[in-house]
C-alpha cells in the first residue's frame, strides 16, 4: 500500500472515534488505526479500521452507531475466525473484548453499500449482523476471513481487504451517488433540521427522499439528522468542560434542551450531563 493511503492520527471532524463512548479509555487498551481503501473504493468506502487487542482483563466497549454499514472481519478470543456484515445499529452498540484478539473492518459511506450487494434495499440489513456468506457470493467469502486476518503486516491486511471488495463490486449506481451526496450534506450543514429542508435542496418529494434512504443507507432521513446531532452532543460532552445544553440543543436544532436530553439519555443510558462528569 502506498504511503499516502495511511490515515493520520484517528481524530478530526469525522475522525474514528467519533461515537466511540469514553473512547479516550478504548484507546488505552487497544492498537487501533484507520486506512483508506484502494482509489477505486474511496467514493463508497469511508475507511478500513483495524483493531488488535491483548488485554489481562476483559473490557467492553460501547458505540454509538453511524448510518453505515460495516463489514467487519474478526478473530475474537477463543472463537474461529469469522466475517459479519452489520447493517446500521439502531441502539447502543456493545462488544467484550478479551485476551488477544483482532478486528479488520469497513466502513461504507452512508449510501455507499449498495453497489456492493444490490439485490436488497440497505433497510434489509438494518438492525443485524448477518455472516458474510449470507450477504455475497459463496466463492468470494471462502476463506476471506484468514487471508484478512492472518498477515501481522496490517498493509497486507489492508491488500486483502482491497481485493475482497474489488471482487465483488461495486456496480455504478446513481442512486447511490446521490444517497451518498445528500448524507454527506447532512453531515456537514448543521442548519439541515428538518426532512423537508433536504428534500427540497435536492429537488425530491420528501416521499422520493424517503424512499432513497430505504434503498441506499437503511435509515429515514430524520434518523441520520438526529443520530449525527447526537455524535456532535457526545464529543462536546468528552472535550468540553462546561456544556451550555441548552444552547447545544438549540444548535443541534432540538426544540428544547428537554428534548436533547431525552435521545442522548435512550441512547446512551445515562443523561448528558452525567456522561459529562465521567469523561
Amino acid at each position: 500500500m502506498a504511503p499516502d493511503q495511511a490515515v493520520p492520527g484517528i481524530q478530526g471532524p469525522e475522525g474514528g472515534t467519533r461515537g466511540i463512548l469514553d473512547a479516550a479509555e478504548l484507546l488505552s487498551r487497544v492498537h487501533f488505526r484507520r486506512h483508506l481503501p484502494a482509489k477505486a473504493l474511496r467514493p463508497y468506502v469511508e475507511f478500513y479500521w483495524l483493531i488488535d487487542w491483548d488485554l489481562p482483563q476483559p473490557y467492553v466497549s460501547h458505540v454509538v452507531p453511524h448510518p453505515a454499514v460495516n463489514v467487519v472481519f474478526q478473530r475474537l478470543h477463543g472463537q474461529a475466525e469469522f466475517g459479519e456484515v452489520a447493517g446500521t445499529g439502531l441502539d447502543l452498540f456493545a462488544q467484550r473484548l478479551e485476551g488477544v484478539g483482532r478486528v479488520c473492518g469497513v466502513k461504507f459511506r452512508p449510501g455507499g453499500f449498495r453497489p456492493f450487494a444490490p439485490g436488497r434495499a440497505v433497510a434489509d440489513w438494518t438492525g443485524r449482523r448477518l455472516v458474510v456468506a449470507e450477504v455475497f457470493p459463496a466463492a468470494v467469502v471462502a476463506g476471506a476471513p484468514a487471508r484478512i486476518l492472518g498477515p501481522d503486516d496490517e498493509h497486507a491486511r489492508v491488500a486483502a481487504i482491497d481485493a475482497f471488495l474489488s471482487s465483488i463490486g461495486p456496480r455504478p449506481d446513481p442512486g447511490a451517488d446521490l444517497a451518498m451526496a445528500v448524507v454527506e450534506r447532512i453531515q456537514a450543514d448543521h442548519t439541515l433540521l428538518r426532512v423537508a429542508e433536504v428534500a427540497r435542496g435536492e429537488g425530491l418529494s420528501v416521499r422520493s427522499l424517503q424512499r432513497l434512504f430505504h434503498l441506499y443507507v437503511g435509515v429515514g432521513p430524520k434518523w441520520v439528522i438526529l443520530r449525527y446531532r447526537l455524535h456532535e452532543a457526545l464529543e462536546r460532552a468528552e472535550s468540553t468542560d462546561a456544556v451550555n445544553w441548552a444552547a447545544l440543543a438549540a444548535d443541534l436544532g432540538y426544540a428544547d434542551q428537554a428534548h436533547l436530553v431525552r435521545d442522548f439519555t435512550a441512547t446512551v443510558g445515562v443523561p448528558p450531563t452525567a456522561y459529562a462528569l465521567r469523561s
